[in-house]
């Protein structure tokens, strides 16, 4: 019997059919395509408001203020003189300014670490349980609510040299008396109280919050363990209270290096802007005042300005980077 050959072995294979070609997607109507641009854009028209104002009052004025510093330019003239960056070498060899610098990190000194330190610890007694809780929060918080001129005028009343409670208090116990506004690490001492005062409550009350968001399982876990309550404080608390703590330092840093107000106002010669009569407690911002407004130098005003913000930006991430290593070795010890 012979074998059948395949006769379509030798056919060319036959070709597929191309495949149609891709359905147009339907076109959108106007209400789809608003639809569309709506998810698009609107998260940022819902931030531009922020942006527009934080650039009409914040950058701009920045980036202005930079440009007028090196130029020399008085309060009511509008003509400037370009001087390039003679301003700031000016400003170096400025013993006011060097004094105003040294007065405003003894007073930053004298109220941000106390001031921290007490917040943890009022922060620490309101999380534990109190009667009325609400009514301590809320008290804790009025010296941050008052009138800030009125504290002024009340703490500067109360370190008078000559009839002030804390000097009454003071010959009550056999101490003599001080002059709180003529010596000056006195008058530092005076201003940092009053910052303390207005300061530590509303500090108080983020650490608060802070405390409150721990879980309960953690403490509960190191009761089992048998951990006492200050155990659990400095080896439970303090390491979670780190980004907590981290940014109440930051923004002291921040807000002690820019005080204006309180020794404005503890100054007991009216109308002036020198801090004290040898400018004893005169700030940064006071001088940056003095010159910009008695002096009506507006380019050496806007080169102090410059130098202040340079300087909270280092100190600032100084105090960001030494929180966070403390914060990190507590938390490594706590762990052994």
């Amino acid at each position: 019997m012979t074998s059948s050959v395949d006769t379509d072995a030798g056919r060319a294979p036959s070709r597929a059919a191309p495949a149609p070609p891709p359905a147009r997607p339907p076109r959108l109507t106007w209400r789809q395509r608003l639809s569309v641009a709506d998810v698009k854009f609107s998260p940022y028209l819902y931030v531009a408001p922020f942006f527009i104002v934080f650039g009409v009052v914040g950058l701009f004025p920045l980036l202005y203020t930079a440009y007028l510093s090196l130029f020399e330019r008085e309060l009511l003239d509008f003509e400037s003189t370009w001087v390039g960056f003679a301003n700031y070498a000016t400003l170096l060899g400025d013993a006011q300014f060097w004094n105003a610098l040294v007065n405003t990190i003894s007073i930053f000194l004298l109220s941000t670490v106390p001031q921290i330190i007490v917040a943890v610890a009022v922060a620490a007694l309101l999380n534990t349980h109190l009667r009325a809780p609400t009514g301590w929060r809320v008290g804790v918080l009025l010296p941050y609510v008052a009138s800030l001129v009125a504290l002024g005028i009340i703490f500067a009343n109360l370190f008078g040299p000559n009839y002030g409670l804390v000097n009454g208090v003071m010959e009550f116990l056999g101490f003599e008396p001080i002059d709180w506004q003529a010596n000056r690490f006195a008058s530092h001492v005076a201003i940092a109280v009053m910052v303390n005062w207005r300061w530590t409550g509303y500090n108080a009350l983020i650490v608060l919050a802070a405390m409150k968001a721990i879980p309960k399982d953690v403490h509960e876990a190191a009761m089992i363990d048998g951990a006492g309550a200050m155990r659990r404080f400095f080896s439970v608390t303090l390491p979670l209270l780190r980004p907590t703590l981290i940014f109440v330092v930051v923004t002291s840093t921040i807000g002690g290096l820019q005080i204006f107000t309180e020794p404005k106002l503890f100054d007991a010669m009216p109308g002036s802007n020198n801090g004290g009569s040898s400018n004893q407690f005169q700030t940064i911002t006071l001088y940056m005042y003095q010159t910009a407004f008695g002096n009506h130098d507006l380019g050496y005003a806007s080169a102090i300005a410059w130098v202040l913000f340079l300087i909270i930006i280092v100190i600032a991430l100084v105090n960001f980077l030494l929180t966070r290593r403390l914060a990190s070795s507590g938390t490594e010890d706590g762990g052994r």
